[in-house]
């Protein structure tokens, strides 16, 4: 049972982080995607330069990154700040 409690609430708590980064990175669409590599989230990589959030050793986020070295240096971290269930 606590395994089960755990694993809902870390979904919870990524469902929440996705929100608010969808806030600060709408173009990404995290609010609906939840960082899954959906075909949107895939288009916006294309489209936009990674974020901070991203992971910058996935392959599809270093193909898209177009200016080696560099991110968007927007607020990102913060959004670990979110209380749990």
């Amino acid at each position: 049972v606590s395994i089960a409690a755990a694993s809902i609430i870390a979904k919870v708590t990524r469902d929440r982080m996705m929100e608010r980064a969808h806030d600060l990175y709408p173009e990404f669409g995290f609010g609906q995607n939840k960082g899954y590599g959906t075909g949107m989230h895939m288009a916006a990589l294309t489209q936009h330069t990674p974020c901070p959030l991203h992971r910058m050793t996935f392959a599809p986020v270093m193909a898209a990154n177009k200016k080696p070295g560099t991110l968007n240096s927007e607020p990102g971290f913060e959004l670990f700040d979110v209380k749990t269930v």
